[in-house]
């Protein structure tokens, strides 16, 4: 069992989390160049929907695939304008040349890279381009060191389960016939205030592991909103995200 079978998460992520992906949309359209809308759009590992709502921008129609079905639970209040589609991004149950994009935020690092990459090849058109981006925790202010130091301490307090690292500039696109069109490193920086970057962090995995392991759900929130209150205050702050965007298109 992962986090991302747990229904608590999938509410909290639908609900919970910082439009990241939404503000990462407007680089991805500029790189993209796109003038009309384009015809349809795939968003491989779309979890509660929060990466596939903004592919509306895009497309004019859009499909979000997910494998932990659970992550679904509220997709179609989060994008109802999208289909979604439960399924496995080595096995796309799509036909060829399907989509003009492909979208994989923070997906391909749960995939194998072999399977996936040819599938993905496979269902996308002649001129289309797969986008792979992903950003981190939000953990640091601007000119402000102290939102760095509580994570630091919050994540000794609830390690984080283990993770799938991935370095997009060594994926084997060539073998797919794909090649890395443009890579970018950028700084989304998102207004939250304590109430909800206390939500925020209480959907974070480590939550989900360490509940599992017997820990209160009210008494980490608690832990989370007195330490952060000296923080925010009853302030609303800029909380930095870090994050690339990567096009990649046929080879």
């Amino acid at each position: 069992m992962t986090a991302y079978t747990s229904t608590r998460v999938a509410a909290a992520y639908a609900f919970d989390r910082p439009h990241v992906h939404e503000r990462l949309m407007d680089v991805i359209v500029e790189r993209l160049r796109i003038g009309p809308k384009l015809a349809r759009a795939l968003d491989i590992g779309s979890g509660a929907g929060l990466s596939t709502a903004p592919l509306d921008r895009l497309a004019a129609r859009t499909i979000g695939l997910e494998p932990m079905v659970s992550m679904l639970t509220y997709s179609r209040v989060v994008a109802p304008r999208a289909v979604f589609v439960a399924g496995h991004a080595e096995r796309l149950p799509f036909g060829a040349a399907s989509f003009d994009v492909v979208t994989a935020a923070g997906a391909i690092n749960y995939a194998d890279r072999d399977l996936c990459l040819p599938e993905i090849a496979r269902v996308l058109t002649a001129a289309g381009a797969l986008v792979v981006y992903d950003f981190s925790v939000g953990r640091r202010l601007r000119d402000n060191a102290a939102l760095e130091r509580w994570h630091d301490a919050f994540e000794r307090r609830f390690p984080s389960p283990p993770g799938y690292e991935l370095d997009v500039r060594a994926l084997p696109f060539a073998r797919a016939g794909l090649r890395l069109d443009s890579f970018e490193e950028l700084a989304a920086a998102l207004p939250m205030d304590l109430a909800s970057y206390v939500r925020y962090v209480m959907s974070e995995a480590r939550i989900e592991l360490a509940l599992s392991r017997g820990e209160a759900e009210h008494a980490i929130r608690d832990w989370c909103g007195q330490t952060l209150s000296p923080i925010f205050r009853d302030r609303t702050l800029d909380v930095i995200f870090d994050a690339y965007v990567a096009i990649v298109r046929r080879g």
